[in-house]
This record gives C-alpha cells, structure tokens and sequence, in this order.
C-alpha cells in the first residue's frame, strides 16, 4: 500500500515517536468505544422514539446515533472506504488540525498534541461539515449518511 501522510490531534492520551497505532478487534479507537457504549441507548430510542426528547439527549448519545447509521450506510453501499467508528481522524493540513485542536479545546476536550502520521491503510477523505446531529429518527440519520459518504 501506498504511503500517505497526515495530522492528527491527540485527545485520550499522549502519543510517543515511533508509536504505531494498529485498530483490531481487541483494540479500538476512543470513537468506537464511546459508541459501542451508547449502542443499546440507540436501539432503545429507535424502537420507541415517543420516549425520547431530541434536546435532551447528551453529546455522547447524539453522535452514536449519527455514527451507527454513518456505519450502516457504509457497510451496505460504501464498503470499500474505512469505518469512522474504527478509524483516525486525521487532516491533511497542519493548520486544519490547529482549527480542530481549538475546537476541541472550546468543547472541554483535553488536547495532548498533534502529531504527523505515516500511514499505510485505506483511508477516506470526508469532509466534516457534511456530519450531522444524530436524532431519534432513524431514517432521518440514515438519509443524512448518504451526504457524507457521498462527498
């Protein structure tokens, strides 16, 4: 595979020179584990969406049910490119990743570093304004993804 290079701002913890950062089935990225935990909470809003008041859902559960159905789309028409949930989200432009380390800095989220990745994986080039709030209506979400994946 062809090598690319990209940033990446570093929020769960710090990253050392040399690292390499490999995703399997016993390890995850932060995204995929903070979703995978709101996995029941979303399948219990889909079923009974009567239940649920769209504002008051949290941050957290807002963006699993944008990313399980970002992930349902992909599976069934965009196989071929990477799943957010078990991917790096990475920018091509030093000063993008100093934009999105800010932006995270503004929502409370601890910041480490932005480090420069050499990577060998399939990767995907999204652009983040196409992502949406998640809501309680399953075929709204699912309608969105397209937008996204469709680029």
């Amino acid at each position: 595979m062809q090598e690319k290079y990209f940033y990446h701002v570093v929020t769960n913890k710090p990253m050392y020179v040399g690292q390499k950062i490999s995703f399997t089935e016993t390890n995850q990225s932060g995204v995929y584990k903070r979703v995978m935990e709101q996995a029941k909470l979303v399948e219990e809003i889909y079923a009974h969406p009567e239940n649920y008041n769209q504002d008051e859902l949290n941050h957290h559960t807002k963006v699993a049910l944008r990313e399980l159905a970002m992930e349902e789309i992909r599976q069934k028409y965009y196989p071929e490119y990477p799943s957010r949930i078990k991917s790096l989200y990475v920018s091509t432009d030093l000063n993008d990743s100093y934009m999105w380390a800010n932006s995270f800095i503004k929502k409370g989220r601890d910041v480490y570093q932005i480090v420069k990745l050499k990577t060998t994986g399939n990767s995907f080039t999204g652009n983040a304004y196409n992502c949406f709030e998640g809501t309680t209506n399953k075929e709204h979400n699912l309608k969105e993804s397209f937008k996204y994946w469709d680029n």
